[in-house]
């Protein structure tokens, strides 16, 4: 074991380590990981002592050879999610800590909460960006691909408890500048201030270093993204079952408010539920295309023509690809958006993970 930081998650019923240095490492037990180390206790002592203190730890090993010195990766809501441990000689300087973010998605609400750290190292402003309430699209790599992110896709679209994905992501930054970002996610189910049990993703993230095949296929597909792509149209990945917004595909739409809900029914005027429901019903044998009107950014609607493709990720799970450009004149008078539509029913129709619906 080279004297690097070790990232050790810490949510399971066992820790695993994530990352050693700028490594990512595949949820390894430590047990394993440090097999052939003589201080393996110790560290394990260790963890655990910071985990329950919530804070940092020095400590020396029962040789007096070896001092291990720990920090808390700690959300904003008080979860530990993990502990950063280096372990030398008692003369030794121990390395700068590598920065790591802790962040959480509500798989059930549609909506991330980051915190200033987890925006650094995934290449975002945090000056510019807001911490809660933030849409998945908002987390997810814009434009960037990168082959394991149907995992992640996949957790939002199915949810289930006891996900666990460690994995990079090759993305841009907000200078430009081209990173590698390594990141763990745990799905699992917490009871929340109201007393209903949901289903939480927390995770970390962290500066990594891209190891492995596949750099090739990546460009290849990036460069075919980017051969498709059509001024005034934005393409985005969306959760069939609630419209929500997962990840763009090009620039974000600015011509309507997808930061409040995506495309689900309350971003949709009122009197266009009709036209929803019409689309669930199609997208269950492939796509759908419809006249919207959306949330506006400063207030009011904004008509948006919406196709819907089906778009299958593995393992049974589909996504939906979202095409969305202003409408041309003769779609607007096909719409028909100012005649009085049908009223609206007090249910909603939202899409299963099989296209077929289901009411909430």
């Amino acid at each position: 074991m080279t004297h690097d930081w070790m990232l050790v998650e810490t949510l399971g019923t066992e820790p695993v380590v994530v990352a050693h240095g700028d490594h990512t490492k595949d949820l390894i037990p430590i047990g394993t990981f440090l097999r052939r180390n003589p201080h393996l206790m110790a560290i394990q002592t260790a963890i655990a002592e910071t985990v329950r203190a919530a804070t940092g730890l020095t400590s020396i090993t029962p040789k007096n050879d070896r001092v291990i010195r720990t920090e808390v990766v700690q959300m904003s809501d008080g979860r530990i999610h993990g502990v950063q441990l280096w372990l030398g000689a008692p003369d030794e300087t121990a390395p700068e800590r590598p920065l790591v973010g802790p962040l959480l998605w509500d798989l059930e609400a549609g909506t991330a909460t980051d915190t200033t750290e987890s925006l650094q190292v995934g290449g975002w402003d945090p000056a510019r960006q807001a911490r809660r309430g933030r849409a998945f699209a908002d987390d997810l790599p814009r434009r960037d691909l990168n082959p394991n992110e149907t995992e992640v896709i996949s957790m939002v679209i199915r949810p289930e408890p006891g996900t666990t994905i460690c994995n990079t992501w090759d993305v841009t930054d907000y200078r430009g500048e081209a990173i590698t970002v390594g990141f763990v996610a745990r799905s699992l189910p917490e009871v929340g201030d109201d007393g209903r049990e949901r289903l939480i993703c927390r995770a970390m993230n962290w500066r990594s270093v891209r190891e492995g095949a596949g750099i090739q296929h990546d460009v290849l597909a990036q460069r075919i993204l980017d051969g498709l792509a059509v001024p005034g149209v934005h393409r985005a990945l969306v959760d069939p079952k609630h419209w929500t917004l997962l990840k763009w595909l090009d620039d974000p739409v600015p011509f309507f408010n997808w930061r409040a809900g995506g495309l689900r029914s309350d971003v949709v005027h009122p009197q266009d539920m009709p036209e929803l429901d019409a689309m669930a019903t199609e997208f269950a044998d492939g796509a759908t295309a419809r006249v919207l009107r959306l949330a506006g950014n400063q207030g009011g609607w904004v008509p948006v023509h919406v196709t819907i493709n089906r778009v299958p990720l593995g393992r049974g799970i589909d996504a939906g690809l979202a095409t969305l450009r202003l409408p041309t004149p003769a779609e607007l008078a096909d719409a028909r958006l100012d005649e009085p539509a049908p009223a609206v029913r007090n249910s909603r129709k939202l899409f299963s993970h099989k296209g077929t619906e289901t009411r909430a």
